[in-house]
């Protein structure tokens, strides 16, 4: 018998509205297979969304749900930790929910290394509002805002999550399912704020317009391009030239923020003085 995704879904929000090929539902599924192989609870769990294509999975998703304004998914789910700290968080964004509006509590979600998971589907583009180009659009790609080649820079979202401070950063494409369910148990198990990249193929926006005639070959793209870290710790900058490291890229243990709030609002609490019940 296969897995039983039905016991995670809301059924009677099927059929999905994303595009034939998208790698959001590959994406979905593996955070499905992780969260029943770590053991969490689906009462004790919260799934934050923003806006965007990757917006749609908190309400394909059957646990406590937030499906939030564009760029804001981390600031509810930070106020959500702090309020109850035993909850299990995990935040769904797109590259252009996460990096663009969203940007600035995406660097202070990682400094403040909040114990939460943050799951950044990056398909290169932005696929529901119309194809527009966003942080992550590789240099010389074409968009609907970009019609004569991008050539901004592109954002390394996981390289920034690291230098922004979080303490568990790993990458993953949807061809490898296997290593993306490893990946993300990881990071759930992690004590602190988690990132996980999901390198995401977009075959109508993205592909169509960059010379990918199917989502068969995003995926072969992906399968081609990926390296594992510990082989590219051995390349040269110019082997890893165009590239996807793949991989926990990051880990280690740091003061996680929701303890250190709670240990200082309770030192500012006083002390209940007892009555003298003693007779005089």
């Amino acid at each position: 018998m296969g897995f039983d995704y039905a016991r995670y879904l809301r059924n009677d929000k099927m059929p999905h509205i994303w595009c034939p090929g998208c790698g959001n539902g590959i994406a979905m599924k593996s955070l499905i297979r992780a969260i029943d192989s770590v053991g969490l609870k689906k009462e004790e769990t919260v799934v934050v969304s923003g806006i965007g294509c990757s917006g749609r999975i908190s309400g394909y998703l059957d646990f406590n749900t937030l499906h939030t304004t564009h760029g804001r998914p981390l600031t509810f789910a930070t106020g959500i930790k702090l309020a109850n700290p035993e909850l299990n968080v995990i935040v769904v964004s797109g590259d252009g929910d996460c990096a663009a509006i969203g940007g600035n509590h995406f660097i202070h979600a990682c400094r403040r290394n909040i114990d939460m998971t943050l799951i950044i589907l990056n398909n290169f583009i932005y696929g529901m509002t119309g194809g527009q180009h966003s942080p992550t659009t590789p240099p010389n790609s074409y968009a609907t805002t970009t019609p004569y080649k991008n050539i901004d820079p592109q954002f390394d979202l996981s390289r920034l999550a690291i230098a922004a401070g979080a303490t568990f950063v790993a990458r993953e494409t949807t061809y490898n399912v296997f290593g993306l369910d490893r990946v993300i148990a990881e990071a759930l198990r992690h004590k602190g704020f988690s990132v996980v990249e999901v390198i995401v193929g977009c075959p109508v926006y993205y592909g169509r317009k960059n010379g990918f005639k199917s989502a068969y070959s995003l995926l072969e793209w992906q399968r081609k391009n990926a390296v594992r870290i510990e082989r590219a710790q051995k390349m040269s900058p110019q082997e890893l030239e165009g590239k996807i490291i793949t991989g926990i890229l990051h880990r280690k243990e740091a003061p996680e923020y929701t303890q250190l709030y709670y240990a200082l609002t309770k030192s500012f609490e006083k002390p209940v003085e007892k009555p003298n019940l003693e007779m005089e």
